[in-house]
């Protein structure tokens, strides 16, 4: 029979997670509609991106504090709980990257102007916490009935750590022949251009769908690929499946503005793609590895932060050459 995995979530923990959550969605989509649609500063996305933060450090900060203060967990389990949050959060924030270069090859594809990108990328997001809670959740009842399906994600982890350390082809742009685009095609009605930030409209009496729609479409799908690999990472840390959560999504909170702000220069971080494959690789050896060696989870935040720094450093002491 299965064992519940340990966890620290209460409704009480649940509750103010997803208020927050809730609170911070709302502030965002009140912030566009006031603005309406206009190109993002870095300036801009830097500010969204330090509020980002500043809500995933505070919410670690209360969670430590709730604990600590509760006579059934006390300071050790808070240090550790509170560890695991944050490890899991920048090992997912980390992963991210990778999503941003696909965002831009679909914009780019689309030829989606930089004005309109914030409302589908505000829209994927949600839709991105949807989908990332039920995997979540999904990932947790696996490991709790298959405890050995553990060992499956480090060897998958693994596998795609090291087939990310061979060298890189060039990267196919044209997504003409993507099947489901073929098929969204031949099954919605579609417009041949876009229409400002609008999904659908209204065409001769009849809803028809615009490429804005094709492109929330192909950066959600995105996500559940990238999903895929970020949350047995996180569970490489922690199989606590609140902390699992928590450390996903307001790492994922933040995505949007990550992307504005690293859109015009993500191209400088050509070796950062190699960062994460060792990234990738130490957690699938660290899961592999677990009846034998035990690694502390501030050993394993500290090798995350040592390598992702040092694939940034080193992509900017030695930048890509230029293409004639």
């Amino acid at each position: 029979m299965a064992q519940a995995l340990p966890s620290i979530g209460s409704p009480f923990f649940y509750t103010v997670f997803f208020i927050a959550v809730l609170l911070m969605i709302a502030v965002d989509m009140l912030a566009l509609k006031k603005t309406g649609a206009h190109k993002v500063s870095a300036r801009e996305a830097a500010g969204w991106s330090l509020v980002w933060v500043s809500v995933a450090s505070a919410f670690g900060g209360w969670l430590w504090w709730v604990l600590a203060h509760d006579p059934a967990h006390g300071v050790a389990v808070a240090n550790q709980k509170t560890l695991e949050f944050f490890t899991g959060y920048v090992i997912e924030k980390s992963l991210a990257v990778d999503n941003i270069f696909v965002f831009l090859m679909i914009f780019g594809f689309f030829k989606v102007p930089v004005e309109h990108q914030r409302r589908v990328l505000l829209y994927g997001v949600f839709g991105a916490i949807v989908l990332r809670t039920l995997m979540v959740f999904l990932g947790a009842a696996l490991v709790q009935q298959f405890g050995w399906i553990l060992y499956v994600f480090g060897a998958f982890l693994l596998f795609t750590g090291l087939k990310m350390l061979l060298p890189e082809k060039e990267e196919q742009q044209d997504l003409t022949d993507n099947a489901l685009l073929k098929f969204l095609r031949r099954h919605i009605r579609m417009t041949d251009k876009l229409h400002g930030e609008a999904f659908f409209v209204l065409q001769n009496g009849l809803r028809h769908a615009t490429p804005l729609f094709l492109v929330l479409v192909m950066v959600e799908l995105s996500d559940v690929v990238f999903a895929v690999d970020s949350i047995p990472a996180i569970f490489a840390v922690t199989v606590d499946p609140f902390i699992v959560l928590t450390s996903n999504i307001f790492a994922i909170l933040g995505l949007r503005a990550m992307f504005f702000l690293l859109a015009g220069v993500a191209d400088r971080f050509h070796l950062l793609r190699y960062g994460l494959a060792i990234v990738l690789a130490f957690i699938g050896m660290k899961l592999l590895l677990l009846p034998l060696l035990h690694v502390p989870v501030a050993l394993s935040l500290g090798v995350v932060f040592v390598v992702i720094a040092g694939a940034v450093i080193a992509s900017l002491l030695f930048p890509r050459p230029r293409q004639p």
